[in-house]
């Protein structure tokens, strides 16, 4: 799934635009208002593209399937066999998820994933499947086999609590003070204290500190008000995968997450309509019933073919109801205006969303009010007529799902009754649907148009190494796709000076996951009150009273040229960005990018191959852009088959292969090129696999001077690197050099992800142990 409409549905709609009457179209064109819009492709929407809708959808099919549960229950046998348990695990899953409600294929793959999980000392998931495997009428022949593995649960669980006990009282006899009892409530969202919302003609509205901020304060967290997970991101590491090459079982983000809030599962509960959702808790999937899913769950297989955008904008004006778009369109009254004052900074100047005079638009991940009224940008879209069929299509389809939830007001605000009691009997659909509800179709239009430049990322780190290596390896993945009312407000620049940090499932929890003995009572709900997407962002570096707090929407200058950056920026957020590094490199650079180059000539990390100098030297030796883009290219293809080679445990000649490629890129690359950086990364790895700490440091050490060089000394990739480093001084016994290197990294971790992040314990941990 795409963010766009797959290529069948996008060449219809162009279809069907070329269709139409040149007159027509012009009077598409002409339209200025997305109600208008909307209507107008309601008017043009037809059975035919209903039908063809549904055509589409049979290779997205989401329908459970006791064949293709046993099939996967046949998977997780092989690897169950093989002692891999984590594949195991996530197979019966998807086995789990295919198998109709009540059939003995549900039961005998909760009754196999309930083994695998007894093996990953997963012994409470464990009971829970025995209790479902049992409920779902397992065979009566074999129940000798859950009652026994039940029983060494139990046992196991004992155990562990009576060293639970154990160490709690150790730890309460050391001293009082010694361990600080987190307090038990809901999270704080907002913005903090020294920064409040301004406003301008030509920044819109945007956020300034009004106090000094310190680096790696906490300026705003925020949740999201919807968020879609993006299926096929994420693999799942482990031996015994595609048969002859060892390489491991890849499976989808969307196997091995919660489809609300995103946390990592081996024993999701699934959907009882389809075989595609599935979440970490009963807790989680009845929540994503009523906010959106039993209306999602019919479509589920459209809103695949729709892509990410579309299943997003229409998950949001779901969520919203007809009540809360019926009071969006309205000006807020003065009653309400007192229920929101206060709760967060802003300023009384114009809105940087559309449509919106008043102020008092509260930004929190809660607030419909804020989402509705972000920019849309209708008239600079490219796309409209194929998001506008889109939508109405969706809607026509969603009208038939079923009579309108209790829980939506029926009443109409005069504003909405006057545009709406005009409108046509539409194909499709019920009456209260026909005359009232195509205001929610006009909502979800709007969404989707909003998406383009409001649609945040939800990025994670990937272990890229294999499962069993000496040496960490991750790289940065999206795995979903929201929008943040409170995040929407910051502008970009292309060096910011904020970093942001995701949380999913409990991970929220700033106080982890020790919570006292005597707030028991508490925990399930402040759990519950935990879980879910948040965004933290924190000053990157110390800003000053009077700055605005700006965020990179993803063309970072540290990873690609001015020209490119401004390019993609104007494309999809509709400005030519003039940030301080556009400015600063479009002066130095003369206007020219070279291959590779991080920023200025000076800086560009590529050789002239006679003086050995800066590439654009004082020599005098030039080289054509397409021969040094040619070298470039053969360095980056041998690293790709290196790396290959060390995912095949073949390090022996992945290092041989490197050693030749550091020979020949000497000519090209000066040492703080970036894919000097990579190549010195590899090289470190492939090292470390054959138990060389020495040399694997050594190359390390030379990676982190070019990360460094290419992110900035205070980066968090540089963080990354030097953790990397300190777990290889470790292994090595180098204890001097890792006990200087971790403040590095410490400070370093503590700036962007703050001081509870899960590595900074691990870091505490191999601290306390060098030091006895």
């Amino acid at each position: 799934m795409m963010d766009l409409p797959c290529v069948r549905w996008q060449d219809h709609v162009t279809r069907k635009w070329t269709g139409l009457d040149p007159e027509l179209q012009e009077q598409c064109t002409s339209l200025r208002e997305i109600d208008d819009v909307f209507k107008c492709a309601l008017r043009l929407t037809t059975q035919d593209d209903v039908d063809f809708v549904q055509s589409i959808s049979a290779e997205y099919s989401v329908q459970k399937d006791s064949e293709e549960a046993a099939k996967f229950r046949e998977r997780g046998n092989s690897s169950f066999k093989a002692r891999n348990y984590t594949e195991a695990a996530l197979h019966y899953s998807q086995g789990i998820c295919f198998a109709p409600q009540s059939s003995e294929q549900l039961s005998l793959c909760y009754a196999n994933r309930s083994a695998a999980l007894y093996h990953l000392q997963d012994y409470q998931e464990c009971l829970d499947d025995i209790d479902r495997a049992l409920k779902n009428g397992y065979p009566s022949h074999l129940l000798h086999k859950l009652q026994d593995r039940r029983t060494l649960c139990l046992k196991r669980l004992f155990v562990k609590a009576k060293e639970d006990d154990h160490s709690l009282t150790s730890k309460n006899h050391e001293g009082p003070g010694r361990v600080k009892a987190p307090s038990v409530g809901p999270l704080t969202f907002g913005i903090c204290p020294q920064a409040v919302v301004g406003s301008s003609v030509e920044k819109g509205r945007h956020l300034v500190a009004v106090e000094r901020i310190v680096a790696g304060q906490e300026i705003l967290t925020d949740r999201p008000y919807s968020c879609v997970l993006i299926p096929g991101m994420e693999e799942v590491k482990g031996k015994g995968g595609r048969q002859g090459t060892g390489r491991e079982v890849l499976f989808g983000t969307e196997c091995r997450r919660c489809h609300r809030c995103l946390a990592e599962t081996l024993s999701p509960v699934p959907c009882e309509g389809c075989s595609y959702s599935r979440y970490c808790s009963t807790g989680c999937q009845q929540e994503a019933w009523e906010d959106h899913h039993r209306w999602e769950c019919p479509l589920g297989a459209d809103l695949m073919a729709m892509g990410v955008m579309s299943q997003l904008a229409l998950r949001v004006t779901l969520k919203a109801g007809l009540k809360n778009v019926q009071m969006a369109r309205e000006p807020i009254r003065s009653e309400q205006k007192k229920s929101v004052l206060g709760c967060v900074h802003h300023d009384s100047s114009d809105s940087k969303q559309s449509d919106q005079p008043d102020s008092s638009i509260l930004y929190c991940g809660d607030s419909y009010l804020s989402v509705f009224h972000l920019l849309h940008h209708m008239n600079q879209h490219s796309l409209c007529f194929l998001y506008a069929v889109t939508a109405a299509t969706l809607y026509l389809k969603l009208s038939r799902t079923g009579p309108l939830p209790a829980s939506w007001s029926h009443s109409k605000p005069s504003a909405a009754r006057s545009q709406s009691q005009h409108e046509p009997d539409e194909e499709g659909g019920d009456a209260d649907w026909n005359s009232e509800l195509w205001l929610l179709g006009s909502a979800f239009l709007r969404h989707i148009l909003q998406l383009r430049c409001n649609a945040q990322a939800i990025i994670t780190l990937q272990d890229t190494g294999a499962a069993n290596s000496p040496v960490q390896s991750n790289r940065e993945i999206r795995i979903a796709t929201a929008i943040f009312p409170t995040l929407s407000l910051l502008n970009h620049s292309c060096c910011p000076n904020t970093s942001l940090m995701f949380s999913t499932g409990t991970s929220a929890d700033p106080c982890g996951s020790d919570v006292p003995a005597d707030a028991s009572e508490n925990v399930a709900e402040y759990k519950h009150e935990a879980r879910g997407v948040t965004v933290t962002v924190r000053a990157a570096k110390v800003i000053t009273p009077g700055q605005e707090i700006l965020h990179c929407y993803g063309p970072h200058s540290s990873r690609m040229g001015t020209q490119e950056r401004q390019r993609l920026l104007h494309d999809q957020y509709y400005f030519l960005c003039q940030c301080e590094a556009c400015s600063v490199q479009q002066v130095e650079d003369g206007g020219q990018q070279w291959p590779g180059a991080g920023g200025g000539p000076q800086e560009s990390g590529l050789l002239c191959c006679k003086c050995k100098g800066p590439l654009k030297s004082s020599c005098g030796h030039g080289l054509p852009s397409s021969e040094v883009s040619h070298r470039l290219q053969e360095i980056r293809v041998d690293l790709e088959k290196a790396v290959e080679l060390m995912e095949r445990e073949r390090p022996g000649e992945a290092l041989k292969l490197l050693k030749r490629t550091q020979c020949e890129s000497e000519g090209i690359l000066a040492e703080k090129h970036p894919l000097q950086g990579e190549l010195a990364d590899a090289t470190a790895r492939a090292y470390a696999t054959t138990g060389d700490w020495k040399n694997a440091a050594s190359h390390l050490e030379r990676s982190a001077v070019a990360i460094g060089s290419q992110y900035g000394e205070d980066s968090i990739e540089l963080g990354r690197q030097l953790l990397k480093l300190a777990q290889l001084h470790f292994n090595g016994g180098a204890r001097a050099s890792a006990l200087s290197v971790i403040p590095k990294v410490r400070r370093l971790l503590c700036l962007h992800c703050g001081p509870h992040c899960h590595e900074l314990q691990e870091l505490k941990a191999m601290e306390d142990c060098l030091r006895g």
